[in-house]
Parts: structure tokens; C-alpha cells; sequence
């Protein structure tokens, strides 16, 4: 199996968009603003977790970033500790997760440490969601391109339908995100996004606790198939 390389400088210039120089301070100063007002929420949830099993409140994965180098993704734990798992003998992904950790799945707000990541330039506020290292050699080449800027918080493919997509439909997105960037799209996610989280829509796939792995798919049809209007829906 061949390991996707990081693209070189010239071919991230080639990558560049008008809106990525102006899209760091907007990430910056939104993802400072929000930490500072969701502080309370932040600590409450924290404390919560510590006393739910005692296991630590965060958790941390490696993660592809832009270009694919690999960062530590920060989110709140929604599932059993390695303790309580023992205990229990839970296997499954639906029983690992904790009563409150599917609420805090189901109302996102265990994204919310994804904050940290971005006041530190490893994602956005607005981008496509960081997946599994393990994945990066199973994109077909135009899929791969969604790794050409940094992973956000929410994204298209969020605000179209989230866990409940399949593969090949939410890479199209992420890849669409890609390629029709600009400020005016960040802002209709955001507003969309809110919709999507009130309304917990797309939490998970059907018989899977979040959605299933990807297994790749090739240069599959997908990657002919031409670009969705721009639209959050």
C-alpha cells in the first residue's frame, strides 16, 4: 500500500484561496469569543464527566490535519473509561457510550473542546470534519483534496445530513467545500449548523452508533459526478 504524501509548498500556493488569509483571524477571534462565553458550560460539563465514572473529562486522538499531518484532536469523552469498561465488559461502540456522553453526542457538545484545536491553527471553525489517520490512503485522489485546507468544527457535509450520509456523498461535500470556500459559505453553514444541532439531525448512521468505518472506494463514481450548488442546506 502506498502513504499519501504531504503536497510541497508550490502545490499548497496552487491550493490557496482569497478567503484563507482572512479565514485564520476569523477562526481565531470566533473560537476565543466563543471559549470565553461558553466557559461556565465547559466546566460544568467537565466536572460532570469526572463524576459520572471518574475517568478524565477530555479525550485526545491523532487526527489528519491540513495537508494530512497528523494533530491531536481534543473532545469531550463520550464513552466508558478503560476501568469502567472492564467492569462492565462492554465491546460495542453502543454500550461503550455513557448515557450522558449521548447527550453530549446528540447536542454536539462534545465538539466543543475542538475549540482548543482552533485557537491553536489545527482546524476551523468551518471546514470538513478530521477523520481517522487509518483513512488517508483509502481516498481516491479527488477525495484526498479535502485535506487541502484545515478541518473544521462543522462543515458541509454537516449541515447536509451529518452521520446519516454515506461515504461517497459526504467526501463529495467536504470536497465541494474545497473548491467553493469563501465567507459568504462559512456563514450560511454556521447558521445551519444550528438548525442541524436544535434539531439533532443525521446523529448516527442506521445501526451504528455513529457511522460506520470507511472502507475506500477507489476513483468510484463519485469523483465524476459534478459539484452540488453551493448552498448549507
Amino acid at each position: 500500500m502506498t502513504t499519501r504524501t504531504v503536497p510541497d509548498r508550490r502545490t499548497r500556493r496552487l491550493a490557496r484561496h482569497p478567503w484563507d488569509p482572512w479565514k485564520r483571524g476569523f477562526d481565531l477571534a470566533a473560537a476565543v469569543l466563543l471559549l470565553a462565553v461558553l466557559s461556565p458550560l465547559l466546566l460544568v460539563v467537565a466536572l460532570l464527566i469526572r463524576l459520572d465514572d471518574g475517568g478524565p473529562a477530555l479525550y485526545r486522538q491523532t487526527r489528519p490535519g491540513r495537508d494530512g499531518r497528523p494533530f491531536k484532536i481534543v473532545k469531550f469523552r463520550s464513552m466508558r473509561s478503560d476501568d469502567a469498561l472492564e467492569r462492565i465488559g462492554a465491546d460495542a461502540d453502543h454500550e461503550r457510550i455513557t448515557p450522558l456522553g449521548r447527550v453530549l453526542r446528540t447536542t454536539s457538545i462534545d465538539e466543543l473542546p475542538n475549540l482548543f484545536n482552533v485557537v491553536r491553527g489545527e482546524m476551523s471553525i468551518v471546514g470538513p470534519r478530521p477523520h481517522l489517520m487509518s483513512y488517508l490512503d483509502l481516498y481516491s485522489d479527488r477525495q484526498a483534496r479535502r485535506h487541502e485546507v484545515r478541518p473544521g468544527i462543522t462543515g458541509l457535509a454537516q449541515v447536509r445530513g451529518r452521520n446519516a450520509l454515506d461515504w461517497a456523498t459526504r467526501l463529495d461535500h467536504d470536497v465541494e467545500y474545497v473548491d467553493q470556500r469563501s465567507f459568504a459559505l462559512d456563514l450560511r453553514i454556521l447558521v445551519a449548523t444550528i438548525g442541524t444541532v436544535l434539531g439533532r439531525d443525521g446523529v448516527s448512521a442506521p445501526g451504528h452508533a455513529t457511522m460506520a468505518l470507511f472502507e475506500g472506494n477507489g476513483e468510484n463514481a463519485s469523483d465524476a459526478r459534478p459539484p452540488a450548488p453551493v448552498s448549507a442546506r
